[in-house]
């Protein structure tokens, strides 16, 4: 394979958050914040989209390959680390996920994600939002929103019944547990798992055959395979503004967050009445 290139700086901005290089006709896009588990924070969405857009207008770019930097994670989602603490603030982190789930969904080539580790929370959300999933065994998927007082509305409630079926995507909503790689492929959450040492070259021998494929082809078959759930982008919006209300103004996404920046178990118990078995 040739060695990796940049794109001109004049095509695509300098990037602090995510790496974006393009060789042999695939353009990689990596979260780098491997010591953060690749937690997005505002940056890194507004990197991402700008990357997804530059790859979506390059004609040599005909299949990307998305993935975390390090073993450990894929991506954990929100950086809790980064928060945004108006309306106004958390509106303006909202046009961004915006802007990323139509980079991604609307740029016309395929998208395989390469996972190691944790896809949690957002990190999954991204997951289903993009075409094709290879994992390594050490994957681990799953979502968050209830366990920190939230839910999942930047496409993971609107897609995941879609991808794994509607009893599957409740029990993954509502229970919050986490799954192995094998059992993310049982329910259809991912197509491939390998040992994480062949994950690499799994992945390059997909993006290969994708590569002897028609760019028109692949094109109109990604629209067409869009349309239906195209028609859950009002229910995206919709949920994308619930959000900004409720970790602004909410008391549960206000424990949900402390919960875990002071690593204790959520108590939930307040907002029921006292009722309910004891927090853990």
């Amino acid at each position: 394979m040739p060695a990796p290139r940049s794109l001109p700086r004049s095509a695509v901005p300098s990037f602090e958050d995510i790496l974006y290089e393009v060789a042999g006709g695939r353009a990689t896009i990596t979260i780098n914040r491997p010591d953060r588990l690749n937690a997005f924070r505002s940056q890194t969405i507004r990197e991402l989209a700008e990357a997804f857009e530059a790859a979506a207008d390059d004609e040599a770019v005909g299949v990307i390959v998305f993935t975390g930097a390090g073993d450990r994670a894929f991506c954990v989602g929100g950086d809790v680390r980064d928060p945004t603490r108006t309306l106004a603030q958390k509106r303006a982190l909202h046009h961004l996920h915006d802007r990323l789930g139509l980079a991604i969904r609307n740029n016309g080539k395929p998208i395989v994600v390469k996972v190691r580790g944790y896809c949690i929370g957002g990190g999954n959300e991204l997951n289903v939002l993009c075409d094709l999933t290879i994992t390594g065994e050490s994957g681990r998927f799953g979502q968050a929103g209830p366990k920190i007082g939230s839910a999942p509305l930047w496409w993971g409630c609107q897609l995941l019944p879609a991808t794994v079926g509607e009893k599957k995507a409740r029990e993954i909503l509502y229970l919050t547990r986490q799954y192995t790689a094998e059992e993310a492929l049982q329910m259809g959450l991912v197509n491939k798992v390998v040992p994480d040492g062949d994950l690499d070259a799994e992945v390059d021998a997909w993006c290969d055959q994708i590569l002897r494929r028609s760019p028109q082809g692949l094109r109109l078959a990604k629209i067409a395979l869009n349309a239906q759930t195209d028609q859950l982008y009002g229910a995206v919006q919709h949920g994308l503004e619930l959000v900004a209300l409720n970790h602004v103004h909410g008391v549960e996404p206000a424990e949900g967050i402390a919960s875990f920046q002071e690593k204790r178990p959520a108590d939930w118990r307040k907002f029921r009445g006292g009722e309910g078995p004891e927090p853990g």
